[in-house]
C-alpha cells in the first residue's frame, strides 16, 4: 500500500509459480518482491480508471495487460462483474481456493471508505447503490485497491456489514467528507 491520502494498493497473486499483478503502481521495492514470487503471467486492471502503471509494467515484463476481463481462463480466478455504468466499469476477482476476494474500488478500507463504523466500507460514490453482488461471497481475505487488506474469519462479516450499512453511513460521510480532503 502506498502511504498517501487515497491509500492506493496493488496486489501480486501467486499460484503455481505464476504471478498476476492487479492494478499495479510501479514502486521499485514492490516490483523487486514480485520477481521473487514467480514468473509474471499478466497485469490485470479491474477498474476502467485504474490504468495506473499497468501498461508500462506489462510491457516491461513482456506479459499481457488485461483490462476489465470477462473471464480469466487458465487461472485460479473467477471474474465477478461489479459495475457496468457509462463512467464506471469494474470487475472483481474471486479466488475460491484461497477464499480471497480482490476488489479494485467498490469497497475499501481507508477512512474515506470505512468512516470509523467498521474496517471495510463502500466507496462514497456507491453509497446509494452498494455493489450487492459482493454479498454473495464469504472471503477470508479481502484485497482492496484502496487501503490495507482484511484477513481472518471475521472478514466476510465485515464485508457484509459494510454493504448493509452503506446507505445509513451517508450522513456520517457528509459530515466527514470536508475534513478528508485535507
Amino acid at each position: 500500500m502506498i502511504d498517501e491520502r487515497f491509500a492506493r494498493a496493488s496486489h501480486a497473486l501467486a499460484d503455481g509459480g505464476r504471478v498476476w499483478l492487479v492494478d499495479p503502481v510501479d514502486e521499485p521495492s514492490a516490483m523487486e518482491k514480485v520477481a521473487e514470487l514467480g514468473e509474471p503471467a499478466a497485469v490485470l486492471q479491474l477498474l476502467d480508471r485504474h490504468a495506473r502503471d499497468c501498461a508500462a509494467i506489462a510491457s516491461r515484463l513482456g506479459v499481457p495487460h488485461v483490462a476489465l476481463p470477462d473471464a480469466l481462463p487458465d487461472t485460479p480466478f473467477q471474474v465477478v462483474p461489479v459495475i457496468s455504468w457509462r463512467h464506471w466499469k469494474e470487475v472483481a476477482l474471486w479466488w475460491p481456493e484461497r477464499e480471497a476476494l480482490i476488489v479494485a474500488e467498490a469497497v475499501g478500507t481507508p477512512p474515506m471508505f470505512a468512516l470509523g463504523t467498521g474496517p471495510v466500507g463502500v466507496h462514497p460514490g456507491l453509497r446509494l447503490t452498494p455493489p450487492r453482488v459482493l454479498a454473495g461471497y464469504r472471503p477470508s481475505h479481502l484485497l482492496v485497491g484502496h487501503g490495507p487488506p482484511r484477513e481472518g474469519s471475521q472478514t466476510a462479516d465485515e464485508l457484509a456489514a459494510a454493504l448493509a450499512r452503506s446507505r445509513r453511513d451517508i450522513p456520517r460521510m457528509l459530515v466527514k467528507l470536508p475534513r478528508m480532503g485535507k
